[in-house]
């Protein structure tokens, strides 16, 4: 046993630890993965899972943010049917004031321009915008009138465009100061209100709210949210007319959101206060009793109307996608946002083509359908259609390939993911899944935070339990990100938090392709025959010691002397594999980039199946064989010995092991696709420190 250990190669584990950690600085050194506009680089926060990104076979991103460049653009804003867009360019001429373009009815009618102002200042008022005056070089401020004279700065990009958006159309925010909000009116008058309450926004609630008094004694609540989460608790207000625009605007993939407000009498206003009061101070379940006291404050809400926000693309994330869906990656997209607004960036990002036919799972359809018959019902459309033709593998999407995009919101998959009454998680799970596994790309909307890290979940523990990648940019992605095998976070705008929780963090969403086509692929091929080698290597060396038990008479007489024993993994075939193992190209990087069916090729662990592991160990034992027996037999030939030199064991077994190292030095030098300098350097310098250790050893030493 204790001669025989040699085989089991320990130095292999440090070997691997090795490349991992080293190798992962290749992914931090690659300047393509840089961004000049923030300065930043992509980061490694684990070593351990480099080889993973070169067998994705799930991507699941978020949307804003992370395909979109979270640069909010103010579009315009709907007020009871009428809409207004700031800086209205007609003949070539801006102007300057704004525009009312009557949709529905000509006149605003007597309450209209009371609605009207009410509508702008619940956009200066209901936000957590802070105000950053910009001081002058020598130090004197701009006055606090000229509108542009302060930047705002928010945890939400959506709220600064709106602040911004609104001071276009002649309202202002000026500042928050001992809990007095100043805003700045058309007539250039300062309006103080003082801020009673703020309902903080969450992702569970989708809204938020602020009390404020202002200086008549009048109390309002004004409440900005999405339209789902608004609309139900709307007593009255133009809501067809303003829901039709939302929703025309969200086609276009515009972000809406609504606005409407409740003015409080002082009576309702101390029993809403001491119903918060009460709710903040609990000790236990303070969060959910927060909940309960918000859901009751946010009632009765009179609908003012809606405003639309633009956020752009990134740049090539539309071309990312499409290699990924090339090289047999899923993408699924998770977001928060309207399934209207999604579906429209989906198109533009091309996870939706023009021929992709859509399957909804949404509430709606639900409504109209149970669960069950839905489901049913695209599993049967999508089988069929897999079944009747049988996709080639190699050419990816034909054209005559019905590609199927499906989409699910936030309320349908808690419906799918409900256990039954009677314990037992439903089969609808599994239908689901099916269904999943035959559309090329999913989209899911209005999503929970908690329901993205469910999705993923489910994926992930399916029968084939395939490698998941979960990459997004803000808080909300973070359970998402520690969900997936590996999680990638982008260093946006919304702070650190997805890029802290991640293993790598990536400046945009383009850097995935280099990331997973490029480096991923190397470091699969790397580390599988860095593996497979190591356990060839250490057969080649213990089987001819085994071998040699049948000539001494199983009296456990080494073959090897000591040192060379100690020696072999440790220095004499270490550095070689070593650094083949974190430069090695097997096809170049431009190729890899060109090309990205090549990563298909490494799919399902292809390199690391029992075939390849079986042809390294039988090459190692023929080779083992070859040495011994050849040592053997040239040593019976009586001219070797007739010069009446004393030829013993460890003659014969430093022949064999001299023409082992040879062999298993060499044979990586076959294998080695890309050479440089480091492994010339290596492979010879290792053989000329066999050389030279050995005539120091065995030639003066001994």
């Amino acid at each position: 046993m204790v001669l025989f250990n040699y085989i089991i190669p320990v130095s292999m584990y440090v070997t691997v630890e090795m490349q991992k950690f080293l190798g992962s600085y290749f992914l931090t050194w690659d300047e393509e993965m840089f961004d000049e506009t923030t300065g930043e680089g992509p980061l490694v926060n684990t070593s351990d899972l480099n080889e993973e990104l070169g067998q994705v076979e799930y991507i699941f991103t978020d949307k804003t943010g992370t395909l979109t460049e979270n640069n909010m653009e103010f579009i315009e804003c709907c007020i009871e049917g009428h809409v207004y867009i700031p800086h209205v360019i007609c003949n070539g001429q801006i102007l300057p004031d704004c525009m009312g373009i009557d949709m529905i009815d000509s006149s605003p009618g007597s309450g209209g321009k009371e609605r009207e102002d009410l509508f702008f200042r619940a956009l200066c008022l209901c936000h957590t915008v802070q105000v950053k005056d910009e001081d002058h070089a020598d130090g004197e401020k701009k006055s606090s009138q000229s509108g542009k004279s302060s930047v705002y700065i928010s945890s939400s990009p959506d709220e600064v465009a709106l602040v911004e958006g609104i001071q276009r159309l002649g309202y202002t925010f000026l500042r928050l100061k001992d809990n007095y909000m100043e805003i700045c009116n058309r007539e250039n008058d300062i309006e103080r209100f003082e801020l009673l309450q703020t309902l903080t926004f969450d992702s569970v609630r989708r809204r938020m709210s602020v009390i404020v008094k202002s200086t008549t004694g009048d109390i309002f609540l004004f409440c900005k949210g999405a339209d789902s989460s608004i609309f139900p608790r709307v007593r009255e207000g133009k809501v067809d007319q303003i829901r039709a625009r939302v929703e025309r605007n969200a086609v276009e993939g515009l972000r809406t959101l609504c606005i409407a407000y409740k003015r409080f009498s002082q009576e309702e206003y101390a029993a809403a206060e001491k119903l918060l009061r009460s709710a903040q101070l609990a000790l236990q379940d303070r969060e959910k009793k927060l909940a309960e006291a918000y859901e009751q404050i946010e009632q009765n809400l009179i609908l003012l109307g809606a405003t639309a926000v633009e956020d752009r693309l990134q740049e090539k994330a539309a071309d990312t996608i499409e290699a990924l869906q090339k090289a047999g990656i899923k993408v699924w997209v998770l977001t928060g946002d309207k399934m209207e607004t999604a579906a429209a960036t989906c198109y533009a990002c091309k996870l939706f083509r023009r021929n992709t036919q859509l399957l909804e799972l949404t509430t709606k359809k639900i409504e109209e359908q149970s669960l069950h018959d839905v489901l049913f019902e695209l599993s049967k459309t999508v089988l069929r259609h897999s079944e009747s033709l049988t996709r080639d593998n190699f050419s990816g999407f034909s054209t005559d390939f019905q590609d199927y995009g499906l989409i699910i919101d936030g309320a349908a998959l808690s419906l799918i993911m409900k256990p039954r009454e009677d314990g037992s998680s439903t089969n609808y799970r599994e239908v689901f899944l099916e269904i999943c596994r035959n559309c090329s790309a999913v989209l899911c909307c209005r999503m929970a935070p908690l329901q993205k890290a469910q999705i993923v979940k489910l994926i992930k523990t399916s029968r084939e339990h395939p490698i998941t990648l979960a990459i997004g940019d803000g808080a909300n992605d973070v359970s998402m990100i520690l969900e997936a095998h590996v999680g990638i976070g982008i260093i946006g705008k919304e702070g650190r938090q997805a890029a802290r929780n991640s293993d790598y963090a990536i400046p945009k969403f383009k850097h995935l392709k280099k990331m997973l086509l490029v480096h991923g692929h190397f470091y699969y091929v790397r580390i599988a025959e860095l593996v497979q080698y190591f356990f060839y290597k250490n057969v080649c060396f213990i089987f001819p010691q085994f071998l040699y038990q049948f000539f001494c008479g199983f009296s456990q007489q080494p073959l090897y002397d000591t040192a060379y024993l100690t020696l072999y993994n440790i220095s004499f075939t270490s550095l070689p594999i070593l650094l083949y193992s974190l430069i090695e190209q097997h096809v170049s990087m431009e190729m890899l980039k060109r090309d990205p069916t090549l990563y298909r090729d490494i799919a399902k662990n292809a390199l690391l199946r029992w075939r390849l592991f079986i042809y390294w160990t039988f090459l190692g034992l023929f080779d083992a064989v070859v040495f011994f027996f050849g040592a053997y037999f040239l040593f019976d030939n009586a001219t070797v010995t007739s010069n009446g030199q004393m030829l013993g064991n460890w003659t014969f077994g430093t022949l064999v092991f001299t023409v082992l190292v040879f062999t298993v030095t060499l044979k990586l030098a076959l294998d080695t696709q890309y050479w440089t300098w480091i492994n010339h350097f290596v492979i010879w310098g290792s053989l000329v420190f066999y050389i030279v250790f050995s005539l120091l050893w065995g030639g003066i030493v001994w």
